[in-house]
């Protein structure tokens, strides 16, 4: 296979946004496909700007391996780009590349057995965290603008935080996963990367619009007291001027309780169902072809296979309580 494109090898204005190959791809963040082209829009609010997408989203003359070479094996060339990837190319942005992610997403490290590990381009001797590994490694080692990941439990924060970048998951729902690969469907969300805010506001305006529920001109700050109680002190002092900052601008915060029945009861609900939805997605296939699981992948997925009905149901009246009273603490803030 040839070497993946960057955002250093892209005719900017090209309406084609055809790539041209690099000798190598220095931050390892790119899928190692043959470059297409793919069509953008000549002007709009992201002309200019470059970004890559993670390689759970479809675009057309690509294949999709959601991080499994057993996936790829399976995918063909898609003939339909995913929404949220049209989106962008209609703002104007061009498609620099697909990017490695954690195999079938179920990590956190960034670390992929089949297809390698990125460069952390914020800390280059750490991990780039994941899922959304490839495309933080990307914008960090300015590969691209900005790029396309996915959340279920971290896997845009993480990396976000790993690279030194700014990214969001969005509210649950509110950025289209059509098209693109599930990992636990009630949890997924669409997040994306930048390196700067000014960039980032631009990317949230294409792809986030308008609040349905703006906040008031005068907004509530709510900290969560007990979530801060689990941090180490030097955390806490290190977070400590971020706060002010952003009280300054917001106004004073007001602790609250959030997590009234543990932490420990609301992690295993979580892990009780995300695991029952990746393996409703992902297990009929291992069950079928039984691919090699990367380490640490194929332990998730034993366990997944475990989880039990009665775990499920008593995880979703955790979810179920915890939302309704969460719902109540945030009040018209909801969106």
């Amino acid at each position: 296979m040839t070497h993946s494109p960057s955002v250093r090898s892209l005719t900017p204005h090209s309406h084609l946004g055809r790539p041209m190959l690099l000798d190598r791809d220095p931050a390892h963040a790119f899928m190692p496909y043959p470059a297409v082209p793919v069509p953008h829009a000549p002007s709009g609010p992201l002309s200019g700007l470059s970004f890559a997408a993670k390689d759970l989203f479809d675009v057309a003359g690509y294949p999709t391996s959601a991080g499994s070479p057993h996936m790829l094996a399976l995918s063909g060339i898609k003939t339909r780009t995913a929404p949220t990837v049209q989106r962008l190319l209609d703002a104007g942005a061009s498609l620099a590349g697909k990017t490695i992610t954690d195999e079938l997403a179920f990590s956190m490290s960034g670390k992929n057995a089949h297809f390698g590990t990125p460069v952390n381009g914020g800390a280059p001797d750490r991990i780039p965290g994941g899922s959304s590994s490839g495309s933080a490694a990307a914008v960090s080692n300015g590969l691209c603008d900005f790029a396309l990941g996915t959340d279920t439990g971290g896997s845009v924060r993480a990396p976000a935080n790993h690279c030194g970048l700014f990214g969001i998951r969005p509210t649950h729902g509110r950025v289209s996963l059509e098209l693109c690969h599930d990992l636990a469907p009630s949890f997924d969300t669409c997040g994306y990367f930048t390196r700067d805010g000014a960039t980032f506001v631009r990317v949230g305006e294409v792809l986030l619009g308008a609040d349905s529920q703006p906040l008031p001109d005068t907004p509530r700050v709510l900290l969560a007291r007990d979530a801060f109680a689990l941090l180490a002190e030097e955390v806490k002092e290190a977070l400590a001027p971020a706060l002010r900052r952003a009280e300054a601008v917001l106004g004073q915060s007001e602790e609250v309780e959030v997590a009234t029945e543990g932490f420990t009861s609301l992690y295993w609900a979580m892990r009780h169902i995300q695991s029952r939805e990746a393996w409703t997605v992902d297990g009929p296939m291992i069950e079928r072809y039984r691919p090699p699981l990367g380490p640490g992948v194929a332990d998730r997925f034993e366990f997944s296979r475990a989880v039990t009905d009665s775990q499920v149901a008593e995880a979703q009246e955790v979810r179920a309580a915890f939302r309704e009273r969460f719902g109540a603490l945030l009040g018209a803030m909801r969106c």
